[in-house]
């Protein structure tokens, strides 16, 4: 399931392919389903084998932990991991993440990877990062809505920190001084920071329940794309407020409150619940709180 490929399999498993293939039509025998079959140059598995892989997966993690210990000594480790954030929460975090890893883990690497959605469960699933961060509120409210009615949840999740969005615009915008009214905001252009591409954002909800709309002229996908832009444009956009003062150019931007009711961004931290007792995984989440605190401690 993890490879794709018998040989694969077989040469990480220090084993014979037909030693893998005896024992892999054992399986198929016992559960009677074909579990994988050849697709191009290597192996696709079938639904039941899809739908069962997550319970398998995480019972084997559990066993191998169980049988050989492994307590993560940062001093010594030699450990990759891998966070998938946005630009704005790299900004914040990973100075203080660097820290950390020069004075107690310098094996240690890290690898930061795009977010490119509002609901990182599946690359977490997958295992395509080990933490994700950022701002994730329909997710969080699944979950919460999971566990009160007793579900056993995949995932966990932890509050990093607030955040609050405005508007910023270049200094001396027309819309820079006077008052920054709901018609105006929507009256001007403006650019869209949005992961996936798509030209609406939670700005756009805030201001349809209103019965209004703004006219979103570019999309980005960088927040610091986003503050370069505006900086030199008359066009207007939304940020985090906590972001601005890390961007290089706050001089050259103003900020102003948006004119209408937006709520506050909560930034956390969400992993599968597989890693939770893993010493490496517990070191990483302590780091994470730790830069956290550090950056809005300033």
């Amino acid at each position: 399931m993890a490879e794709r490929s018998l040989t694969r399999a077989a040469r990480n498993l220090s084993l014979t392919q037909p030693a893998v293939s005896n024992a892999l039509r054992r399986l198929r025998e016992t559960l009677g389903d074909e579990l994988v079959q050849r697709s191009g140059q290597g192996m696709a598995p079938t639904p039941r084998a899809i739908a069962i892989w997550p319970a398998v997966r995480e019972a084997l993690q559990q066993l191998h932990e169980s049988l050989v210990p492994n307590e993560f000594v940062p001093a010594t480790a030699n450990t990759t991991f891998v966070l998938a954030m946005a630009d704005a929460t790299a900004a914040e975090l990973i100075p203080g993440l660097v820290d950390i890893l020069e004075q107690e883990a310098p094996g240690v690497t890290l690898r930061v990877v795009p977010l490119t959605t509002r609901d990182p469960r599946r690359l977490l699933d997958e295992e395509s990062c080990d933490l994700a961060l950022g701002y994730f509120p329909s997710v969080l409210a699944d979950l919460t809505a999971r566990a009160q009615s007793g579900e056993p949840l995949p995932f966990n999740h932890l509050r990093l920190y607030d955040g609050e969005y405005v508007c910023v615009m270049r200094a001396g915008h027309p819309l820079a001084n006077g008052p920054f009214t709901l018609n105006r905001f929507c009256a001007a252009r403006h650019m869209l920071v949005s992961f996936s591409g798509r030209p609406y954002g939670f700005i756009d909800e805030s201001l349809a329940s209103l019965g209004r709309e703004r006219k979103v002229v570019l999309t980005v996908n960088q927040f610091f794309t986003a503050g370069r832009v505006v900086a030199n444009s008359n066009l207007l956009t939304v940020l985090p407020r906590h972001f601005v003062r890390v961007t290089g150019i706050a001089e050259q931007l103003v900020l102003r409150p948006l004119p209408f009711d937006v709520s506050l961004v909560h930034v956390d931290a969400v992993w599968h619940r597989r890693s939770q007792q893993q010493s490496a995984h517990a070191w990483l989440r302590q780091a994470v709180v730790r830069a956290s605190n550090q950056a809005f401690s300033v």
